[in-house]
């Protein structure tokens, strides 16, 4: 007579089963519901409604992290290296694909319409709009705000014209504005890259970076909620419907 197996080795069995599938095993109707409460407490902080909150876009229909059901699993699971996207806490594998599905039914609800002209956009975005001087479009442009080359699919149009009409409702992680002064007359004021307890790296407006000994330091000062990027609400309505047709459009190509 063999060796009983624990029902805890046939659970861990049947979830590494699952993750490696393509095919999400809990995507019915009845699923989706029951992840909407998970979705509010885990995930709408970040992501709102799917489109309207800080970070990726999730009624997009190309999630570059997650083109696949198994690769959401793994993204809900053990977070994204190197951003924001934490690991799941208090998540069974069945609750996780619980949400791949309901996040997956996002995606096909009807696409927000947009107006405008995408190629009057992009002649605005690197003209008299200014964009490219501190923003990067498929490696052209400046550093000095988020790269948005997949702007498409990581934001939606709604949030996009929100950005360039406040720009201060909400700020990219990464480009905490800090003002400095050292103890020999400088000051320097950029998006802070790198900190820690004895030092700080900036990058100034003029793409220059600077790491600091925080002990040669007369000032240090973050300025949490405050945006170095002006608001266009000065644009004709034609024109800002342009610029945001061209952003919607930016979905990581050439």
């Amino acid at each position: 007579m063999g060796t009983p197996i624990s029902s805890a080795v046939v659970a861990l069995s049947l979830g590494l089963w699952c993750a490696s599938a393509q095919q999400n095993p809990y995507a019915s109707p009845q699923d989706i519901r029951a992840a909407e409460p998970n979705y509010q407490l885990h995930c709408a902080f970040c992501h709102g409604r799917g489109d309207d909150g800080m970070a990726a876009n999730l009624k997009s229909p190309r999630l570059p992290h997650a083109p696949s059901d198994a690769a959401m699993f793994q993204v809900i699971q053990n977070g994204i290296t190197g951003t924001d996207m934490p690991p799941s806490i208090g998540l069974g594998e069945k609750e996780i694909w619980q949400l791949v599905a309901y996040v997956r039914s996002l995606a096909r609800l009807a696409p927000e319409p947009v107006q405008g002209n995408p190629r009057l956009g992009e002649q605005l975005f690197w003209g008299a709009g200014n964009c490219g001087t501190c923003h990067m479009v498929s490696g052209r442009g400046g550093r000095q705000g988020p790269d948005l080359t997949e702007a498409g699919d990581k934001r939606s149009a709604g949030n996009l014209r929100q950005s360039l009409l406040d720009p201060e409702a909400s700020i990219a992680g990464g480009f905490l504005l800090v003002n400095l002064a050292t103890r020999d007359g400088r000051k320097i004021t950029g998006a802070r890259l790198n900190e820690n307890t004895f030092s700080i790296q900036v990058r100034d407006f003029f793409d220059k970076i600077h790491s600091l000994r925080k002990a040669d330091l007369s000032e240090l000062k973050k300025e949490a909620g405050k945006s170095t990027m002006p608001s266009y609400r000065h644009l004709a309505g034609s024109d800002l419907d342009n610029l945001v047709a061209y952003l919607v459009s930016l979905r990581g190509g050439p």
